[in-house]
């Protein structure tokens, strides 16, 4: 159940955090119910990252072995040849 909250801050902050949720196509109110669960959650000690991590979990498959030493020598050898 949503409920209706009143914050005041100060306008150069409303109006600068309005148009970062603008950019990242997002409602400022699910920008500031995230950014409280985010505090919620990390001092109940449930979760250790932000949305956003938690969102892009599970896109990267690490099961598969890879060796990121010899790729990074590989790809400075390759750039200052």
């Amino acid at each position: 159940m949503n409920s209706k909250l009143t914050l005041k801050l100060n306008k150069n902050v409303i109006d600068s955090a309005k148009k970062y949720a603008k950019k990242r196509n997002a409602s400022l109110s699910k920008m500031v119910e995230k950014y409280f669960m985010t505090l919620i959650e990390k001092k109940g000690g449930k979760k250790k990252y932000t949305p956003l991590v938690e969102e892009l979990s599970g896109v990267i498959n690490l099961d598969i072995e890879f060796n990121f030493k010899d790729s990074y020598s590989s790809y400075l050898s390759e750039k200052y040849k």
